[in-house]
């Protein structure tokens, strides 16, 4: 395998050789992950691996631990196809959200991503509000998103919808294509170069799957129709891992996200909403809260049909929930902190009952 078809640049090669000191640990580049376990590939090989008890001792949260897209060092132990991970070198991009349920904690959906294509179907569940909070975390990630509507073949009115999904997407690429008939598909080009690395992203059955396919050149991934009954899509790919393309791109297939809930993403906040927060730098009080006050830019651009509402509305809500997340995380980190000491405390005391 060679790393820099898999994505390998300059600077994580660097970190490497800096960490490098025993001629016996590799590089490598977690493929797919399993519970605690991970393929890697490497130049020896794909190799299934697990970290190393140190590694998950020092680990404090979810985000220490590897995730798809991530560049490791590891021992590898090539005669029986596995290695251990002994360190994950810095990631220049990083897709989370939080996991859904009621617990404050971080999903990292993939690492390390050049580009992100933030899939959604031009039929009736098109909704620009979860475009919005793709773009949000998009932004937030260090990757550079494009919007990609896919089955434009089954749109009827392709230019109102596309001019409605550009303004949300504040300068974003937006491309219409249809999968099944291969029409538009010309226009990702540009950002699938050899080396570079591209994240799938989108709700279940908006043509992820079927993409990746075409873009692969065989049909590598399962594909389900949408439900007739109330348009919603299936799942399909049921777990992320890095596909190579023949170009020699790589790409991550993610499974259909039904729930998108947010992840420390106050500047992707400023980015995805950079109109509201220009014109409010026009509002007469700095703290305006473009409600009732007076003087306020937001709320007249609103009522002069230069702005939606329901886009300020989505803007409050998700600050709000931002501001939620970062209170309970900030709860989360303390007690894990705390743990990690009683942990140590517990084992020096063993140490000395030992000597």
């Amino acid at each position: 395998m060679n790393l820099v078809a898999m994505g390998l640049t300059e600077t994580v090669k660097q970190h490497f050789d800096h960490l490098n000191t025993n001629e016996e640990i590799i590089l490598g580049r977690v493929a797919l992950e399993h519970k605690h376990m991970y393929r890697v590939w490497t130049e020896q090989g794909e190799l299934l691996c697990e970290v190393s008890g140190r590694f998950s001792f020092n680990a404090l949260n979810r985000e220490d631990f590897p995730a798809v897209g991530d560049w490791v060092a590891l021992k590898p132990r090539c005669n029986e196809g596995k290695g251990t991970i002994l360190a994950i070198m810095p990631r220049n991009s990083k897709f989370s959200r939080k996991s859904a349920g009621l617990t404050s904690e971080e999903q990292i959906v993939a690492t390390n991503v050049d580009t992100v294509f933030l899939v959604n179907s031009l039929n009736d569940d098109l909704n620009l509000r979860r475009i919005e909070r793709y773009l949000l975390l998009a932004w937030e990630s260090g990757a550079n998103p494009v919007i990609v509507l896919s089955k434009a073949d089954l749109c009827q009115d392709l230019d109102r919808k596309l001019a409605e999904v550009e303004a949300v997407s504040m300068g974003v690429p937006v491309l219409a294509v249809s999968a099944e008939t291969e029409s538009g598909l010309e226009k990702l080009e540009p950002f699938l170069q050899p080396g570079k690395t591209i994240a799938l992203l989108g709700s279940s059955g908006v043509g992820k799957s079927t993409l990746t396919n075409r873009l692969l050149g065989e049909e590598k991934q399962v594909v389900q129709d949408i439900r007739s009954a109330d348009g919603k899509g299936r799942h399909t790919t049921t777990h992320r891992e890095l596909i190579p393309l023949p170009n020699g791109c790589v790409l991550i297939d993610t499974p259909g996200m039904r729930e998108l809930q947010l992840w420390e993403s106050t500047d992707g906040l400023s980015e995805t909403f950079s109109d509201i927060e220009e014109l409010a730098t026009s509002c007469r009080y700095r703290d305006c809260h473009h409600m009732n006050e007076p003087g306020c830019a937001v709320v007249r651009a609103i009522e002069e049909g230069l702005v939606a509402a329901e886009r300020l509305t989505s803007y409050n809500k998700l600050q709000k929930e931002l501001a939620f997340i970062e209170r309970k995380a900030d709860k989360r980190a303390q007690a894990e902190v705390k743990r990690q000491w009683k942990s140590l405390n517990k084992q020096m005391k063993q140490q000395r009952k030992s000597y």
